[in-house]
């Protein structure tokens, strides 16, 4: 994630509005009245706006400004897919290159930062922007790691569609305790794979990498599952997906 504080906040609820269809396609996405909606300035709202404008969840609106756009779910679960085919590649790489010390404490830092995110049972703002920042650091830690200028451009395209990339959080069906569930289960997988990197376990690596991106998924296929109010309305699904 590239905004932190409010900005990250901002970007988290913004996100959360859009998937669950409180913020439609086509609706625009103005500074003022979402900085009121939200309860903060401007500023850490048009940071949000740029960084949701990466994620390919918003598009220039005409006069200026962005409006929510429009996607499939096939979309998102295919750059899901591949993401995971691609960060697989990394992790193998890294395991087979060795785990540097510099890179070790930047996993093991992103591993105790998930756990204290996770550590009070409580699936709040606080504890979901810092969830987001360590998901972000440790693909990042990964990817930067494999050395592969080729993979990083292909990631960085994947990661540019909406939902896709490894920060951006997609609220899962039911409560907060279902989340928090799964979010658990996905860290469990990042001490996992560390695990394997530093084991100099390429193939081990991979198929965790893999299996880690197949989880966001099914959390996807959970949320569309959920109901009628909520991401039908603002994703397209495809006529051939049953």
């Amino acid at each position: 994630m590239a905004v932190s504080g409010q900005a990250a906040r901002a970007l988290i609820e913004l996100r959360a509005r859009i998937f669950t269809g409180a913020l439609r396609a086509g609706d625009r996405l103005a500074e003022i009245p979402l900085a009121e909606a939200l309860g903060m300035s401007r500023t850490p709202v048009r940071l949000a706006l740029a960084e949701l404008q990466a994620e390919g969840l918003a598009v220039p609106a005409p006069g200026g400004g962005f409006a929510v756009r429009a996607f499939t779910a096939r979309e998102i679960d295919d750059a899901i897919a591949l993401r995971g085919q691609l960060e697989g590649m990394a992790a193998r790489l890294v395991a087979e290159h060795g785990v540097p010390r510099g890179l070790s404490r930047r996993l093991h830092d992103a591993l105790e930062a998930g756990d204290a995110a996770l550590a009070r049972g409580v699936l709040d703002a606080a504890a979901t922007e810092a969830y987001a920042a360590m998901n972000g650091a440790l693909h990042a830690a990964i990817v930067e790691a494999a050395g592969n200028a080729a993979l990083s451009r292909a990631l960085a395209m994947v990661e540019a569609l909406p939902f896709a990339g490894a920060n951006a959080l997609v609220p899962a069906a039911g409560g907060g305790a279902q989340r928090l569930a799964l979010m658990v289960f996905a860290h469990r997988q990042h001490h996992l794979l560390v695990e394997a990197l530093e084991a100099g376990q390429g193939s081990r690596a991979e198929a965790l990498a893999r299996e880690h991106a197949d989880n966001a998924r099914r959390n996807l296929r959970l949320v569309l599952e959920a109901g009628e109010a909520g991401p039908a309305a603002l994703i397209a699904r495809d006529t051939d997906a049953a």
